[in-house]
């Protein structure tokens, strides 16, 4: 018996509750991990409450995209991972088919990477959402190139700290954006090459002021609505805006700017790299890999609650005061 999470309707965290069940053996190209830690995400409080891209399944939905533990079995066909393998869960599927927020997760093999031995279950599991992601956008799709300024919003959630770290990995520039100046240290102290208060600054002036007048090429915003009509203002002509998120429930405009139609708006998905193309799911894992084993790339926590706190963990990320990722640790 595993103690798994649950719920039964739509609504706040207090909609979630623990149950024990039987997980049972993994089937064909299956895993069953014994979870160490879960990393909490925007998407399930999301999927929770009912904004999500995808509705669950209810009663008794379970939820949760990101782990880290160690193989217990494999099934029928899984040839890269035996029992004993430490590692951490990737989001490539639907939680409406597997959840990792429980004790005893069954998960898909392809999800599953090795992390490197100098990560640790906690952190590990604060990885894959966050860096894939912020992969995606910059290289995969934003055409990152050492030198380079990039306008990143939103930057003490989880993506925009691995976005920071990213950047600074290939000698990009990272121009951040905060909402107040409670965090403009800290995201100094992260990695950013300037930090904007938008409350006390003007953003477009700021970004032209520290781009020499140019303009970022590429800006990736996590919070969408009306601000969309600023932020184009911080590309320049040929530049590209990634829409990510959308923090802000307000609608976006279209067009956003007078002269937008000189810059490139798309929104983007983490799925776009994690499942809809093997081969970037690939080239995901090995950058990743290597800027975890190097240093270069190191997940930051802001807070651990344990299982049993997962009502607490969702109320905390809703909240928005974290730099970097909530996470929950499995202690039996």
């Amino acid at each position: 018996m595993a103690r798994v999470v649950r719920f039964d309707r739509l609504g706040g965290p207090e909609v979630l509750r623990i149950e024990e069940v039987a997980v049972g053996d993994p089937g064909p190209g299956e895993v069953r991990l014994r979870v160490d830690a879960i990393g909490v995400n925007r998407a399930e409080a999301n999927f929770r409450n009912g904004t999500y891209v995808y509705q669950p399944a209810l009663p008794g939905s379970g939820l949760g995209y990101e782990a880290a533990g160690v193989v217990e079995a494999v099934g029928e066909g899984v040839h890269d991972f035996v029992p004993g393998d430490a590692v951490s869960a990737l989001p490539t599927f639907l939680m409406t088919e597997f959840a990792t927020y429980a004790e005893t997760a069954i998960l898909p093999a392809r999800a599953l990477v090795r992390h490197p031995g100098n990560v640790d279950a906690v952190h590990a599991a604060a990885t894959w959402m966050a860096y894939s992601t912020g992969y995606g956008m910059l290289l995969e799709f934003g055409g990152l190139v050492p030198a380079m300024p990039v306008l990143i919003t939103g930057a003490s959630s989880s993506v925009g700290i691995a976005a920071i770290q990213i950047a600074n990995s290939i000698g990009a520039v990272p121009i951040v954006t905060t909402r107040t100046d409670a965090k403009r240290q800290r995201l100094l102290d992260a990695g950013a090459a300037h930090v904007v208060v938008t409350e006390t600054q003007d953003v477009v002036k700021e970004v032209l002021s520290v781009t020499n007048g140019d303009g970022v090429a590429l800006a990736i915003d996590a919070i969408g609505g009306a601000g969309l009509n600023t932020l184009i203002q911080t590309v320049a002509p040929g530049g590209s805006l990634v829409v990510y998120g959308w923090l802000d429930p307000a609608p976006m405009p279209l067009p956003v700017h007078p002269d937008f139609r000189a810059r490139n708006v798309r929104t983007y998905a983490f799925t776009e790299v994690t499942m809809d193309d093997d081969a970037r799911l690939e080239r995901a894992k090995r950058f990743v890999t290597a800027g975890l084993r190097s240093g270069a790339l190191a997940p930051v926590v802001d807070r651990a609650f344990d299982l049993t706190e997962v009502v607490e963990a969702h109320r905390y990320l809703e909240a928005n005061t974290q730099l970097g990722k909530v996470v929950l640790a499995v202690n039996r």
